[in-house]
């Protein structure tokens, strides 16, 4: 059993920053890719970063150049620090973990005012 936990939560006004981060646990022989995905209401899931254990790095076009994926392989922890955050970045942001099988976060919420 693979739990993934996150953390960061937030509130922010536009052009504001913030870092989500994800931790996994539990019985975990290898973990590969990592990576955040987001839904905003009525929307579907969609891709945002995702980063391999290789330290390679995909990003979906909106957050290019203002959002940065890392990993700790020591504590099976990934990070997403978002950066000059838009009004149409408020979504439900999931973590995925790939561990020899599909593991997701509980989601949580980031709210971008303008």
């Amino acid at each position: 059993q693979v739990h993934v936990v996150e953390s960061g939560v937030g509130l922010v006004q536009a052009g504001g920053s913030l870092r989500l981060s994800c931790a996994a646990s539990g019985s975990i022989f290898r973990v590969d890719a990592m990576g955040w995905y987001r839904q905003a209401p009525g929307k579907q899931r969609e891709l945002v970063a995702i980063i391999a254990n290789s330290d390679s790095t995909t990003y979906a076009d909106p957050v290019e150049g203002r959002f940065s994926i890392s990993r700790d392989n020591t504590k099976d922890t990934v990070y997403l620090q978002m950066n000059s955050l838009k009004p149409e970045d408020t979504a439900v942001y999931y973590c995925y973990i790939n561990a020899r099988g599909h593991y997701w976060g509980q989601g949580t919420q980031v709210t971008v005012s303008s």
